[in-house]
């Protein structure tokens, strides 16, 4: 079949020539309109429940709120894991699903579920987190002012600017984070009720039922109809105060008589400050789940500059944090590893070729092959990325075409008396079947890496397609284009001369080939002793994940004391930007700190905990460090004397993925589970003294717990029936030290609570509670003392259940060390630990990736090897002949784990797709010596002199091949760009691999032909 297609191709070689263009014009255009991101989105689908509990401690809310959705949720199809965080006022449920579960389909069946939901009547409803990922919040941006109050900022963010924002395509929600929402407060004044005998439930109803809108349907007028409507809905503060609350003589009482109507402000449950110069406002904007990043936060910077001239101008908006930033540096990683990568291809091409024409022709099929794979990625719905675009290696793709051209080239100089077209068909035909297979191979290596699950899958699964995409383009060409460009373009040439580089490396090579074969069989023993070695060193490289990608931008995780203000947390936040920004002016671009929970709880946090944030400026305008490793180091030495504080250092899309998939923020975290929340906090300071005595342990944390005061107040529900008070009645009066929604009011088209609470004057401490008086049945008035129970105690500052089981994290960061030996002696530790019975640990966080993309390489890597010599057995249909040329698999593997041990890289899931690909790769040069001695041997020659002529005559595509494979990977193997970090290691592997391969092919491989030959001798 591929004779006639070559065939076919000579025959009508304008006209491939002319579909070529067509397809390359194709491949222009769905290049221009593929997407581009800076790496596939890993975040698994989960779908958030949030429900807010005003006022409610963290027990109440996980008694009242948390645990019935958990029980309602339980039984959701696809269901794989389900966490919970009870907090102060507020509960969120983050739900887990098979990756394969469509996200719509997530989000229904849970809504359905939430329907049956019944909550305490204090609580909203709960309501589903935006419809976005982990890598969905895309851009950040201050609102200042040096006019506006905090309040007035963040209601111009809230009806102003954010639905301008909203508006851009492909948003799922705009954050507010910060400042004050506005609300109108009716404080009581206990003693004007008590004048004018009224209760705290009075006063709710009316409020209630005084400010509203209703509907009187339609009456016929004169045959007209009119539609009735009610309006009563309050508007301004004089619209309160009239309301009538009862009548005294005649005389009606007022809402002004008995109460202050004012403007006030929600519970803060966060806020948010920028450039050590306090509070701010801080909007975030979240990408729907499937959208561009790129084009989406571009989008919203571009949206942004627009509101800008419809707000005052006292009012400035300042892009904080873009996505784009860190898109367009990891693709120009990627671009400039192509390009250097294509470069060296090209001069391997010339030095070696000695011809411009035939380099040119080789050349060709880099660009062709690209453009075919983007279109290929463009209908497979593949963004351009580090993952994709960044892992193709031209060297392989020009692979089949350097033998092909090289044949044809060498037949063409042999003075063969017929056209160069009859010439370049046989040479072409020659070749066909090695070079074919050996492209297949290849590209059936990659299959294996779509089977890998989870994470790993998410990451390698573009790249194994892509460079399916780009071999499958190259295989084409080889046997389509090329033939046709090399009878019109290369000639006839007599006694040709090889390139100077070619005759000195023969003569480099004679020798050291005949010594080989003098001294064979210690060369084999030596041969086998480097695989034995090597696979001693892999053993003990150590181990982690993926390697971190470097985002331009790091987070500091603090944490405080529990229960500390959220003024005294806004304060110490403006105090840590005052002196990184004194400290490391040169490095930080931005900094802002976000404290506590955003207006949408995507990331709940108490008022405890903040996460600053930093962008950087280039590196090469650092001063302070020349890695963003160093400047982490140097960074957190600063912060290492602030009392009263822990930190922990990530990066904004690393931090924000670990805590969705794991709940973890580190690299390591130990759960411990168990019922009694005073145990569980003496058990996990168990593991943190084990976290801290192992070496590499880095920011050992352990979560909040205890710490919280709560001023309990316990109704004596006998002494209140003594003095004719209702236990729902003192409940409703501590419930307005936090303030009861009652009615709204509306401004225009703003909306705005309006909430009843007492007056805080009355209770400038916690001890003032007790002397609150209330009303009693009689009329008289006791203090609230008389009726319950009033203790300062120390309460949970927040509760996380995991499966409805109580669990604490300690969480820790791995530095100087592998992530596998540290986990493993971690474990090994953890067994010494004794726990009471019900409670105890597991290990969580990356390392749970690891293991499970382990144990899927344990599958993937023998089905690769195993489909690497299924088709060299059917190439060569002896078994002896497969068994030679899939020895350039180990021998390879020998190279990529000194590589790695060299450079001091650990093997990572990374270095395993780069040994997956190396077990093809490795194989070409074998197949391209192996074919050349069965055919000297069909020819007559004796089996030596047949090694030794083919090898020398073979030469040349061998190292090609081998040196353009590894050259197209060396810059991503040296590349220390932003973004690279992740293809380090598989680029090391392949080059190393390459390098010990060829050397195997060139000096072992005939002395196992000689040593394994069983045929006739000629």
């Amino acid at each position: 079949m591929l004779t006639k297609l070559i065939d076919l191709c000579l025959e009508n070689r304008w006209a491939v020539i002319l579909l070529t263009v067509v397809m390359a014009w194709v491949g222009v255009h769905s290049f221009t309109e593929l997407e581009m991101d800076a790496f596939p989105d890993t975040t698994p689908i989960q779908v958030q429940v949030n429900t807010v509990a005003p006022a409610l401690g963290p027990l109440e809310v996980e008694r009242q709120v948390t645990f019935p959705i958990e029980q309602t949720l339980s039984g959701l199809p696809g269901l794989v894991e389900m966490r919970s965080v009870s907090r102060f006022g507020f509960s969120q449920i983050v739900v887990i699903f098979e990756r394969d579960m469509d996200i719509f389909t997530a989000r229904q069946v849970t809504s359905e579920k939430l329907a049956d939901v019944m909550l305490p009547g204090g609580s909203y409803q709960p309501t589903l987190g935006p419809l976005a990922t982990g890598l969905g919040e895309v851009f950040q941006y201050i609102v200042k002012s040096d006019t506006l109050t905090p309040m007035e900022l963040r209601t111009l963010h809230h009806w102003v600017i954010r639905p301008q924002m909203l508006q851009v395509p492909g948003v799922a929600e705009i954050n507010t984070w910060g400042g004050f929402e506005k609300e109108y407060h009716v404080v009581i004044d206990p003693n004007r009720l008590y004048k004018y005998q009224l209760s705290l439930d009075d006063v709710a109803r009316v409020v209630e039922r005084a400010s509203r809108n209703v509907g009187g349907a339609s009456i016929d007028n004169a045959g007209e109809s009119v539609l009735v409507a009610g309006l009563g809905l309050a508007t301004t503060i004089e619209d309160l105060e009239s309301t009538v609350v009862a009548m005294e003589h005649g005389t009606p009482v007022l809402l002004r008589d008995v109460a202050e109507v004012k403007i006030g402000h929600q519970i803060r449950r966060g806020a948010a400050t920028a450039d050590g110069e306090g509070e701010a406002i801080l909007g975030l904007g979240f990408m729907l789940m499937g959208e561009n990043s790129r084009e989406v936060a571009q989008a919203l910077e571009t949206r942004l500059r627009e509101v800008q001239k419809t707000i005052p101008d006292t009012v400035e908006l300042k892009p904080v944090y873009n996505r784009t930033d860190l898109v367009d540096t990891v693709l120009e990683t990627v671009r400039n590893n192509l390009l250097a990568g294509a470069l060296l291809v090209v001069a391997i091409l010339f030095m070696f070729l000695g011809n411009i024409r035939a380099g040119l022709i080789v050349a060709l099929a880099i660009p062709l092959s690209l453009l075919f794979a983007a279109h290929a990625m463009l209908k497979f719905g593949i963004a351009g990325s580090l993952m994709s675009l960044g892992a193709i290696d031209f060297g392989l793709v020009v692979d089949s075409s350097v033998i092909m051209v090289e044949n044809s080239e060498r037949r063409l100089a042999e003075g063969d008396s017929r056209s160069v077209t009859q010439i370049v068909r046989d040479a072409s035909i020659e070749v066909r079947k090695p070079t074919l297979f050996g492209e297949l191979i290849i590209t059936v290596v990659y299959l294996p890496i779509l089977f890998l699950e989870g994470v790993e899958g998410e990451l390698f699964r573009p790249m194994a397609l892509t460079v399916i995409f780009a071999l499958v383009g190259s295989m084409i060409l080889s046997v389509t284009l090329v033939p046709v460009l090399a009878s019109l373009l290369l000639k006839k040439r007599q006694h040709l001369k090889e390139p100077w580089l070619i005759r000195g490396l023969k003569r480099l090579y004679r020798p050291a080939l005949a010594f080989a074969i003098d001294y064979r069989n210690r060369v084999i023993l030596l041969a086998f002793a480097c695989v034995f070695s090597a696979g001693a060193i892999g053993l003990n490289l150590g181990t982690e994940f993926v390697p971190q990608l470097r985002e331009q931008a790091l987070v500091i995780n603090t944490v405080r004391i529990a229960g500390v203000s959220l003024e005294e947390s806004v304060n110490y936040g403006t105090e840590i930007e005052k002196l990184l920004l004194r400290e490391f002016p040169d490095e930080i671009a931005h900094i802002w700190t976000r404290t506590g929970t955003a207006e949408v709880a995507t990331d709940p946090m108490g008022l405890e905990v903040s996460d600053v944030f930093i962008t950087l400026h280039p590196r090469e305008n650092w001063t302070k460090a020349k890695t963003q490793d160093e400047l982490t180091a140097a960074m957190n030495g600063v912060m290492e004397g602030l009392p009263g504080m822990r930190s922990i250092f990530s990066q904004p899309i690393e931090l924000r993925v670990a805590e969705m998939m794991a709940g973890i923020r580190t690299d390591v975290g130990v759960k411990v589970f168990g019922d009694d929340l005073e145990q569980l906090a003496t058990s996990a300071e168990d593991v943190v003294a084990i976290l801290e005595s192992i070496p590499g342990a880095a920011d050992v944390s352990m979560e909040q717990l205890t710490g919280q005061s709560v001023l309990a107040i316990k109704v004596d529900r006998v002494a209140a029936g003594r003095l004719g008070v209702q236990t729902s009645e003192v409940l409703d009066f501590i419930q307005t030290l936090g303030g009861i929604k009652a009615a709204e009011l509306v401004e225009g088209e703003q909306v705005f609570d309006v909430v009843i609470r007492l007056d805080t004057e009355l209770v400038p401490s916690a001890d003032q509670v007790a002397k609150l008086l209330v009303p009693t049945a009689s009329g008289a008035r006791v203090p609230l003392s008389a009726l319950a129970e009033i203790t300062m105690e120390e309460g949970p500052s927040a509760i996380n259940r995991e499966w409805a089981e109580r669990r604490v994290i300690v969480q820790a960061n791995v530095r100087g060390r592998d992530l596998g030996g540290f986990v493993n002696e971690l474990d090994s530790r953890l067994q010494e630990l004794e726990l009471p019975p019900g409670y105890y640990t597991r290990i969580d966080g990356e390392y749970r990736n690891l293991e499970r993309a382990q144990k899927r390489l344990f599958f993937v890597i023998p089905v690769a090897f195993l489909l690497v010599f299924m088709l060299l057995f059917i190439t060569y249909g002896r078994l002896a002949d497969t068994l030679r040329v899939f020895t350039g698999v180990p021998f390879a593997a020998v190279g990529g784990v000194l590589a790695l041990w060299l450079r001091d890289l650990p093997f990572s899931i990374s270095a395993a797709v780069g040994f997956i690909a190396l077990s093809g790769v490795a194989v070409l040069g074998d197949m391209v010596l192996v074919s050349r001695i069965r055919d000297e041997l069909a020819h007559g020659k004796e089996l030596l002199d047949a090694v030794k002529s083919a090898a020398e005559t073979r030469l040349r595509p061998v190292l090609m091949t081998a040196l353009v494979a590894a050259l197209g990977f060396l810059p991503m193997a040296l590349n220390t760009g932003i973004g690279a970090e992740v293809q380090r290691p598989l680029a090391t592997v392949l080059v190393g691999g390459m390098l010990t391969s060829t050397v195997a092919t060139l000096l072992v491989l005939p002395l196992l032909y000689i040593g394994m030959y069983r045929g006739p001798q000629s």
